[in-house]
């Protein structure tokens, strides 16, 4: 947002499970991670500072953000923009920079791998085990990849004013709610070579 002072609204979605409506503080998305190594600087710094440790990549259909977008727009009466995304339309993709807890006492993203890889078992009949945090995966140079499966996000929207008063959409012609990821679990079934990860500072897309 420009200048001025934000307000912060923490998100829950409602699910059916069952018949039964939940309010819950995350959001379930088909997404693809990425490990894979980043470009640095010459004098060995790299060009994604704390990439891996606090925030990593994360692909994600277009259409799966629009969705989201939809879902916020209904909830909230807010529109949401798109600062910040990274939109490739060649393959119809979108990628988001996710949050990640990497402070000592909070628990970090947990990274969870398909024990079966029969791909004949459906998602959900597959059982996962839990090899690290996100962070200690992605130190490893066999995990640096771009992995394939669930992501689950507590979301966050910020929008202009003043930090205290909940502000009303459609005060402001021009004013949008921006949305903020943070990635507290991963569930994959193994690594895509489908994607083409970002490797530096990306270009925007118009």
């Amino acid at each position: 947002p420009g200048q001025g002072q934000i307000w912060y609204g923490d998100m829950n979605f409602t699910y059916n499970i069952n018949g039964d409506h939940c309010d819950l503080d995350y959001i379930a998305m088909d997404v693809c991670v990425d490990l894979t190594p980043k470009v640095v600087h010459k004098h060995g710094q790299p060009m994604l500072k704390e990439y891996g440790n606090t925030w990593v990549y994360v692909y994600l259909p277009g259409l799966t953000l629009d969705n989201v977008k939809s879902y916020v727009k209904t909830g909230t009466g807010w529109d949401v923009s798109t600062e910040g995304i990274v939109y490739d339309p060649n393959r119809n993709l979108v990628a988001i920079d996710a949050k990640m807890s990497n402070q000592t006492g909070q628990p970090k993203p947990s990274f969870w791998v398909a024990k079966d890889k029969d791909t004949s078992a459906s998602r959900g009949d597959m059982s996962f085990s839990r090899i690290g945090s996100v962070q200690e995966v992605n130190a490893k140079p066999q995990h640096q990849f771009v992995h394939r499966g669930v992501g689950i996000f507590s979301v966050s929207m910020e929008v202009e004013g003043t930090p205290s008063f909940k502000p009303t959409p459609g005060a402001g012609d021009e004013a949008k709610a921006k949305l903020s990821f943070t990635l507290v679990s991963v569930r994959t079934w193994g690594i895509t070579d489908c994607v083409a990860p970002i490797v530096h500072t990306p270009s925007k897309w118009d």
